[in-house]
């Protein structure tokens, strides 16, 4: 692999794999309604939001970190007392203080603020935030990526328009290589380690957030099960790895590390190789390629499936997950393609019902998968290439679990939002 080729694919791993705090889908329409303020340039009278089906999913029921509270509004408030675009997806990463400042404006000024659905809306990942004041309008528009600001404006100033020039696409820029499994691997495996070293910084993040975690978050899910852990290095390791997530989605304020735009998918990449790793006795060139192999495999197979989806982001990152977990155990190029093709067999069908605590439960189910999947991977057990969306090339295979993510389920989405907004407590 050519060093022009090594430079894209480090680069691609650096702009998806982020540091976030809380939920990104209310980050970033905290980012974006903070753009919209600092266009205005003065606190508004009224702030307008218009999201996307999966944007407005998403950010509905997920705990706000260090508020105590879930949903946007009070997202919305922190970014308009206090927002600082800069801060890209640590909009939200607060003090005590702050927090305190945006929940009286809200309970003061809370009929100020609008949500809704924008019609029409093509891209799954879509925020406009419009403010007002008097006579004067801004309005910034965040889509494709949660920090891609396409447009940008005050009164009849355009600020940034990037749609007009196209320079932005969901799947990257141009000049990133075509990325396949072989290519996935090959750079992984034999990339000069000093290249790769930088994936280690994901550790040290996520596992603070485990640690929090396991204090007891959301519903406990990786407390209890650690406390049944007994030992077992599998339930232990998935057992630290969906603590990280009960604290992330019950709104606490630690930062974690995203990997294509999601938290729980960076925590999940990252995690169970590096714990596993640990356990099993590995050496810290095995985990840190491992790590590598996790995150790239995960953002290649989401490329396919679309930054937001009507399928779980823990289908992607389990899939990640079980090539790490074959690679460590010393498999094969062919093993670790089996292993993503029993996960695709295995989870295709887990649906997004938004961001909120119990999503630890479907990353616990995720991981659990990508063990078992990797284990017979190892015996050269492999599913059929008639069964299912399997085939026998595992680009084709991955393609097609991205056809069922993008094309197949959007009218799961219509159901799933419909069913959310019309619940009886």
């Amino acid at each position: 692999m050519n060093d022009t080729i090594r430079q894209q694919l480090r680069a691609l791993i650096q702009r998806e794999v982020v540091v976030a705090t809380g939920c990104t889908e209310p980050g970033a329409v905290a980012l974006c309604v903070a753009k919209a303020r600092e266009a205005l340039g003065e606190m508004p009278e009224k702030t307008e939001l218009l999201l996307s089906k999966n944007v407005f999913k998403n950010a509905m029921g997920v705990g706000i970190p260090g508020t105590g509270m879930i949903g946007l509004p009070i997202a919305v408030a922190i970014a308009l007392t206090a927002g600082d675009s800069k801060r890209q997806l640590e909009v939200l990463t607060v003090g005590e203080d702050v927090v305190q400042k945006a929940k009286e404006w809200l309970s003061n000024n809370g009929d100020r603020i609008a949500i809704g659905l924008k019609e029409r809306c093509e891209d799954k990942l879509y925020i406009e935030c419009i403010c007002h004041k008097g006579g004067d309008v801004s309005k910034a528009i965040i889509s494709k990526r949660h920090t891609n600001f396409v447009y940008v404006a005050r009164n009849s100033e355009v600020l940034i328009d990037e749609d007009s020039q196209n320079s932005h696409s969901d799947d990257g820029a141009g000049s990133e290589p075509q990325l396949t499994e072989r290519v996935v691997y090959d750079y992984a495996t034999t990339a000069p380690i000093e290249e790769l070293e930088f994936i280690r910084e994901t550790v040290t993040l996520n596992s603070v957030a485990a640690t929090e975690g396991l204090k007891g978050y959301g519903l406990n899910t990786g407390r209890i099960l650690m406390e049944n852990a007994e030992g077992d290095i599998v339930h232990t390791v998935i057992a630290r790895t969906v603590a990280a997530s009960d604290a992330r989605m019950d709104g606490c304020t630690l930062p974690v590390y995203s990997n294509s735009g999601s938290g729980n998918q960076g925590i999940a990449c990252t995690l169970p190789l590096y714990e596993y790793g640990k356990a099993k006795g590995r050496s810290e060139e095995q985990i840190t390629r491992a790590l590598i192999l996790s995150h790239l495999t995960s953002i290649y197979v989401k490329r396919g499936i679309g930054r937001l989806s009507a399928l779980c982001g823990i289908v992607n990152a389990s899939i990640g997950v079980t090539t790490g977990i074959t690679y460590l155990h010393g498999g094969s190029y062919d093993q670790i393609c089996y292993a993503i093709k029993n996960m695709i067999n295995t989870l295709a069908g887990m649906v997004c019902d938004g961001a909120k605590p119990s999503c630890a439960l479907k990353m616990s189910t995720g991981l659990y998968s990508a063990f078992v999947c990797a284990e017979l991977a190892l015996h050269d057990k492999v599913v059929d290439a008639c069964d299912g969306l399997s085939e026998k090339d595992t680009d084709f295979s991955i393609r097609n679990l991205g056809r069922l993510g993008q094309e197949g389920m959007d009218q799961t989405d219509d159901v799933v939002l419909d069913i959310m907004t019309h619940k009886k407590f």
